[in-house]
Parts: structure tokens; sequence; C-alpha cells
């Protein structure tokens, strides 16, 4: 088969259209015309002798050798994103900008704080913030830094632990004026409980807590997400599990002798990067605020003289 030289328009065209599912929605996301869109498909086509999408009257449906095509070309999308990240810097100041890798209940309750210092001394620092609770593929330039609750086992990462976040069971005072304060672990059997739905992570993280508590929880309130379950903590629905420092913000600790789980926080990032200024100003940086509010998590934790358990990664 004659292979052509496809240019990168065709395949940023093609990358458009797999991820929003039709040619019009990826027209605006490209700032093109959905001709124009068309066509750079068709010369792509064309280019590499295949079909790539199957044309029915649901729109364009992907054929299976355009999703393995696609794992090479979002590798190249995410290579061209880290070249102008690195091209935004400017002479010898920490500018530029840096993509940060979080899980949501992260991204959501713990880095605007985390963020606000770096931004004060580094005005010229512009951050993206992905909030997954995937881990971002560092190697393959995804993202420049991560965090993440459990330390990193590829061989090309740089990784600093920047200390543990105890988890412990909260709720409103409202709710407990409503339903009486739980004076033991038997005491949650007759209350109102949020937790995971079918995360298989949070599942076993669930399973964990039953044998550390000696009792079945069951859970009416279920989402898999963390700020979701927070939401619903603040809402006065029931009792919940989240982080210590975010908790005795505004929500009623409920059992304070006792440590849920506490989670790992490492910094990461790939080791190429770190020569870089403006990585390495940002990834101190993480390292030292996520630190210090570890610390204050385990200041609130041995104010009631109590030790935790590890967690499984991704709790929130």
């Amino acid at each position: 088969m004659s292979i052509l030289s496809p240019d990168w328009d065709g395949q940023r065209a093609f990358l458009a259209v797999l991820d929003t599912g039709s040619l019009s929605a990826a027209a605006r996301s490209l700032g093109l015309t959905q001709p124009t869109v068309r066509h750079r498909i068709e010369a792509l086509e064309r280019a590499i002798g295949q079909p790539l999408f199957s044309r029915t009257v649901n729109g364009l449906v992907p054929t299976d050798d355009a999703r393995e095509l696609a794992v090479h070309v979002r590798r190249m999308a995410f290579a061209s994103e880290a070249f102008y990240r690195a091209a935004s810097a400017s002479g010898g100041e920490i500018a530029g900008t840096v993509r940060i890798s979080v899980a949501e209940f992260v991204g959501i309750e713990v880095m605007p704080r985390l963020l606000a210092p770096l931004r004060e001394r580094h005005p010229g620092l512009a951050v993206e913030l992905v909030l997954s609770n995937e881990n971002a593929d560092l190697p393959g330039q995804e993202a420049d830094i991560a965090i993440r609750m459990r330390r990193p086992r590829h061989g090309a990462l740089v990784a600093k632990r920047a200390g543990c976040i105890p988890l412990g069971f909260f709720a409103t005072a409202s709710y407990l004026e409503r339903h009486g304060v739980p004076e033991g672990a038997t005491d949650l059997a007759r209350h109102t409980l949020i937790g995971s739905d079918r995360s298989r992570m949070d599942q076993d993280f669930t399973r964990e807590l039953q044998k550390t508590l000696g009792e079945k929880l069951y859970f009416a309130l279920r989402t898999d997400s963390h700020p979701a379950q927070l939401a619903m903590v603040r809402a006065g629905l029931g009792i919940g599990v989240t982080q210590l420092p975010i908790g005795e913000q505004d929500l009623v600790r409920v059992l304070p002798g006792l440590v849920v789980a506490e989670l790992e926080a490492w910094v990461v990032a790939h080791e190429d990067l770190r020569h870089s200024r403006r990585i390495d100003a940002v990834f101190g940086h993480l390292v030292a605020a996520l630190g210090r509010y570890c610390a204050s998590g385990l200041v609130m934790q041995a104010a009631v003289g109590v030790g935790g358990r590890d967690a499984a990664d991704g709790a929130g």
C-alpha cells in the first residue's frame, strides 16, 4: 500500500471528530468550517489508504483501525501541546504554561489554596489544571506535573512525598441536631451515610473501613464523585468521609477519635522536565504547599490523639 505523508492538520481534524462525534462539533472546536474539516478527513483517508469513519444516519462512527490510530495521534497532540507550553516561557523569568493533573476532589477543594501563593510569586505563570481520577500519562506528555495518592512506579518519573492526609467522618451541625450524634461505630447504622457507588477502588476502601469498624455500612446516598459526596454532606443530607483539613472548615467531625484512613500525597513529574525552570519552580512549590496542607491535617489528628491507616488510591 502506497502511503503519502499525512499532515498534522488532517490528524488534528481526525482527533477532533473522534472526540466530539461530528464534523460540526469538530469544526467548532478547531475554529474551522465544517467543509474544511470534512476535506481534511477525506485527504487523510486518501493518504493512509483506508477509511477512518463509517458514514451512518447517526453521524460518523470510527472504525476499529481509527481507534488504534488515535492512540498515536493523541500522543502527537500531547507532544505538540507540551512544545507550546515550553515555548511559552520567556528568557530567565519563571513564566509560561504548566499543565497539572490532579484527582477531581483535590482539584476542586485543595488546589485553589495551593495555587494562590504560586500565582502571587510568579504572575507570569499560566496553569492548566486537569481534573481526572485516572493517572495522567506523564512520559507521554499528557501533563507536566501530577499530584498522586500513591507512589509512582515508572522509572522515568521524579516523585517527592509531601506527606499524609487523614480522613474522617463529617456532617453538618443541623443534621446532627435532627438525628443525634453517633457515639460509636454501631450508631452509624441508624444514620444516613453518604458513600461510593460502583468505583472498584472505593469499594475496596469501604470493605477495609468495615473491617476497621467491625460494622457493615449501608450507604443510602451513593456517588463515585468525591466532590459530590462532600456537597451532599454540606447540604445536610447525612454523614460522609472527607479529608480533615477540608471537613474542619465548615462541618462537624463525627467520631473524632477515629481516623478513617490516610492518603499519601506525592508530587510527580517526568525527570526530563525538571530541567525546566518553570516546571522546577511549580514542582518545588507544590511539594512545600502540599506538605503544609498535609501537616495541618496531622495536627488535627494529633489533637484528638488517634492513629490512622493507609487508604486506597483515589479515596477523597
